[in-house]
C-alpha cells in the first residue's frame, strides 16, 4: 500500500455525513463542524469560499473545496454576503441569532438547504473518525483548498450527486465508496500541482528511493536496514541515505520507525488484536520494544492510547 492509498485506510467513509444543500440567494454558510476531513463540491450554480486572513475564492460547478480539523470557513452566494446559518460540531444548524435551524433545513432524504429550489447545489460530506496514518498525510495539505473541475477531470461530482438522492438498499456503503473516490481524485491533483507534493509523494516516483518506500509501507514487519534498502535500488548506503533523506525529509530508518508506530497507533483501535499482534504487524519483536519507541513518538502508551480511544 503506498502512502497516498492509506488515506483510504485511515480516514475511511463509513455512514460519513453526506448532504446535498438546496440553496437560494442571498446564503452563506459558516462551516464550524471541527470534523476531520470535509468535503464540498459544487453540483449547480456558483459559489464563493471565505476563509479567514485570505481572498475569497469563486467556485463553480464541478470544482471541490476540502477543510479539515479546526478550519472554521464560509461559502456563500456571494464574496460580502453576511452568514445566514453555522454549522456546529454535531451537525447542529445555527441561525445568526443563535435559533436553531436543524429542523427547519431539513428537506427530505439526505437534503438540506432554505430552498428547494434554489439555484446552488452543493454537495457537502464529513468524514467523522480519523486514524494516525491519515493524520500523517494530512498534514501535507493546507487547512483549506480548492480543486477545480478543470484541473480534476473527474466524473465522479455528478455521479455522486445523482446517486446521494437514491434510496436504495445499500446505498449509504455506495456513498461511502463515492466520497472515498472524490478525495482521492483532489488529493491526487492537489498534489500534482508543482511545488504541492511533500517528499513522500515526490519520493515515490524516484527511481531509487520510490521502490525502497513501497517496501516500507506494503512490509513494515520485515527488518529493514539501510544497507537491504539501499540493495533494492543497486546504490551504496551512503548514496541511498542522502538521496532518501534529501527527497523525503527525513532518514530512511527514521521514516519507516514513524511509519511502523502510525500503522500501530490506527491498529490498537481494534480490540480484539493483542499488543503482541499489533508489534508483530509492524515490525518490533516484542510488545515492551513496540510500546517503548510508542511512548517516545506520541507519549502515551500503546495500552493508554487504545484506553483514550476506547
Amino acid at each position: 500500500m503506498d502512502a497516498l492509498s492509506a488515506v483510504l485506510e485511515g480516514p475511511r467513509a463509513h455512514g460519513a455525513f453526506l448532504l446535498r444543500c438546496l440553496l437560494g440567494a442571498p446564503w452563506a454558510i459558516r462551516i464550524a463542524d471541527e470534523v476531520p476531513l470535509g468535503l464540498t463540491a459544487i453540483v449547480e450554480g456558483e459559489a464563493w469560499v471565505r476563509s479567514d486572513g485570505r481572498p475569497p475564492v469563486r467556485v463553480e460547478p464541478g470544482d471541490v473545496v476540502v477543510a479539515q480539523g479546526a478550519e472554521h470557513w464560509t461559502i456563500a452566494d456571494s464574496a460580502l454576503t453576511p452568514v445566514t446559518v453555522t454549522i456546529l460540531p454535531g451537525q447542529e444548524c445555527q441561525a445568526p441569532d443563535g435559533r436553531r435551524l436543524t429542523d427547519e433545513y431539513d428537506l427530505g432524504v439526505r437534503s438540506w438547504g432554505n430552498d428547494v429550489a434554489g439555484e446552488t447545489v452543493l454537495l457537502s460530506g464529513s468524514y467523522l473518525l480519523e486514524g494516525e496514518v491519515s493524520r500523517r498525510l494530512l498534514r501535507a495539505l493546507p487547512p483549506l483548498l480548492v480543486v477545480s473541475q478543470a484541473d480534476l477531470g473527474s466524473p465522479l461530482v455528478p455521479l455522486l450527486a445523482a446517486e446521494i438522492v437514491r434510496d436504495d438498499a445499500g446505498q449509504d456503503a455506495v456513498l461511502d465508496r463515492l466520497l472515498d473516490l472524490l478525495l482521492i481524485a483532489v488529493l491526487r491533483t492537489w498534489f500534482a500541482r508543482e511545488g504541492n507534493a511533500p517528499g513522500w509523494y515526490v519520493a515515490l516516483g524516484d527511481a531509487v528511493v520510490g521502490p525502497a518506500l513501497r517496501l516500507i509501507q506494503e512490509r513494515p514487519d520485515e527488518p529493514w536496514t539501510v544497507a537491504s534498502l539501499a540493495a533494492t535500488a543497486h546504490v551504496s548506503r551512503a548514496a541511498f541515505a542522502r538521496r532518501f533523506t534529501r527527497l523525503v525529509g527525513e532518514p530512511p530508518l527514521t521514516h519507516l520507525t514513524r511509519w511502523r508506530l502510525a500503522l500501530a497507533a490506527d491498529l490498537l483501535a481494534d480490540p480484539d488484536l493483542t499488543l503482541e499482534a499489533v508489534a508483530r504487524r509492524v515490525g518490533y519483536s516484542t510488545p515492551f520494544a513496540l510500546s517503548a519507541a510508542f511512548k517516545r513518538e506520541y507519549g502515551v502508551s500503546p495500552r493508554g492510547s487504545r484506553t483514550f480511544a476506547g
